[in-house]
């Protein structure tokens, strides 16, 4: 394993129904609804439900066309120590970082890159000013 690699940071899907995917995740699997981002223009984004530690499910809302049966499933994102180390070794590797390192809403580093088959991932360095170290207890 890459020792840059801390662990899985989240798992994304779009949603249709936010209120029965909160009541699943929440509710039924007793998961935490720890915080929402909204875009630039104030408009709900995504919910962050915790499932332990700093892992997290994505929600986010689905656009005007979203059509569920193409797919609900968004990205993957792999927390690591070191966004910069980590787009290094993936470039160095052959691999396209087509976005990044950027620092995100919520403060935190991320890059992305595609797996062979085409899957987004995120490669996140968490920041201990996001709502993500927050809920997670990693700072105050």
């Amino acid at each position: 394993m890459n020792n840059n690699v801390i662990g899985i940071g989240h798992v994304a899907y779009t949603t249709g129904q936010m209120d029965a995917m909160l009541h699943f995740y929440c509710e039924i699997l007793g998961f935490e609804n720890s915080f929402a981002l909204h875009d630039e223009a104030g408009k709900p984004w995504i919910q962050y439900i915790r499932v332990a530690g700093c892992q997290f499910i994505e929600l986010f809302y689905a656009k005007e066309g979203f059509d569920p049966k193409e797919g609900t499933y968004a990205h993957l994102c792999i927390q690591v120590a070191d966004v910069m180390v980590m787009s290094e070794h993936l470039k160095a590797a052959g691999i396209d970082v087509y976005w990044g390192p950027v620092q995100g809403l919520d403060h935190n580093w991320q890059c992305w890159a595609k797996d062979p088959d085409g899957n987004p991932i995120e490669f996140m360095q968490i920041d201990l000013k996001s709502p993500q170290a927050k809920a997670a207890g990693l700072s105050s």
